[in-house]
């Protein structure tokens, strides 16, 4: 990483850390990944401000108390909008289905086949922010968890509340390799000397979390070491949105083995789901499991539906320097 001859300003903002811009290597070339993210692109961004943390439930509350806001995962589903992800001519739902939830991690009793994500990922009716596992769940004692079940316009509606913006997927990355240009954050062992230094899933994916780390789901934030530029839980805990389209071969497409994205076609491209509409996440969460997913590293991305939340997806917010 080439850092630029900016000066960090010589006032702080609460909860925020500067981020003195520069040139890096975004995406890798480590094969012990995933085709989304290679090859290795070069890319540069500018100084900016970074919350210190994933915004937390707490913050969330004070943005909801003021504002009186309505996330989607409170609202009737639109069909007009999941119409658009489907494939065409998918009838309506019955209106019995049509009802406020979210996607909620409902680990199995046993083992089960890694290919069929519906084993373990459930849609429960009134699952949202203020009831993450579905009702009868509540905060308590969560106060300082990230906030869940979070949709795109959700985190954008805080984020124009609080005076920020959603960082880039490329200040997210460049911002999580803290300098460095190693696996991890902090090097090149997920937990080097056995220590874990960030909220992962050991044991056996999905049906046997053995918590070595000390947390079953999300941790609260800041419950492990800052990476270099001081921001915390950048690798694991929760997903975190950023403001740019999926594209599953933007690497590709920027070293030029691939065609330009055809936006007036679509602004996402994902050969899994063709008709996606989704934004990129960063880092991982506390699901990422060696035996079925290695997305707890900075260069991992994938795509996020923008019309709906999960409960292992939540966001922080970035600031220009100006």
């Amino acid at each position: 990483m080439a850092a630029n001859l900016s000066q960090a300003p010589e006032k702080s903002i609460a909860g925020m850390v500067w981020i003195t811009g520069g040139d890096f290597t975004m995406g890798t070339n480590d094969q012990n990944s995933y085709p989304s993210e290679r090859p290795a692109v070069i890319k540069r961004v500018n100084d900016f401000w970074m919350d210190e943390t994933e915004v937390t439930n707490k913050q969330f509350a004070e943005f909801v108390e003021k504002t009186g806001y309505i996330t989607v995962a409170e609202k009737i589903p639109d069909w007009e909008e999941m119409k658009q992800t489907l494939p065409p001519g998918t009838p309506k739902p019955d209106a019995s289905l049509m009802v406020p939830g979210s996607l909620v991690f409902v680990g199995p009793e046993k083992a089960v086949r890694l290919d069929d994500i519906s084993q373990w990922w459930q849609w429960v009716l009134g699952a949202n922010w203020k009831h993450p596992e579905g009702l009868g769940s509540d905060l308590n004692g969560r106060e300082n968890h990230p906030v869940v079940h979070i949709a795109f316009e959700d985190a954008q509606a805080f984020a124009v509340w609080s005076g920020k913006r959603l960082p880039t997927e490329e200040e997210w990355e460049y911002a999580a390799k803290g300098g460095k240009n190693t696996r991890f954050p902090w090097g090149n062992e997920l937990t080097p000397q056995g220590q874990f230094k960030a909220n992962t899933f050991q044991g056996d994916f999905p049906h046997e979390n053995v918590k070595l780390d000390g947390f079953q789901g999300t941790a609260p934030v800041r419950s492990f070491a800052p990476n270099n530029f001081g921001l915390y839980d950048m690798i694991g805990n929760v997903w975190e949105l950023t403001s740019n389209w999926y594209d599953a071969i933007a690497f590709m497409r920027a070293n030029n083995i691939a065609p330009a994205l055809d936006t007036a076609i679509s602004k996402c491209f994902n050969p899994e789901n063709p008709y996606a509409i989704e934004k990129v996440i960063k880092g991982g969460s506390f699901l990422c499991a060696d035996d079925y997913c290695i997305n707890y590293r900075p260069s991992a991305r994938r795509g996020q539906d923008v019309y709906s939340g999960t409960s292992n997806v939540g966001f922080r917010c970035v600031m220009d320097a100006e």
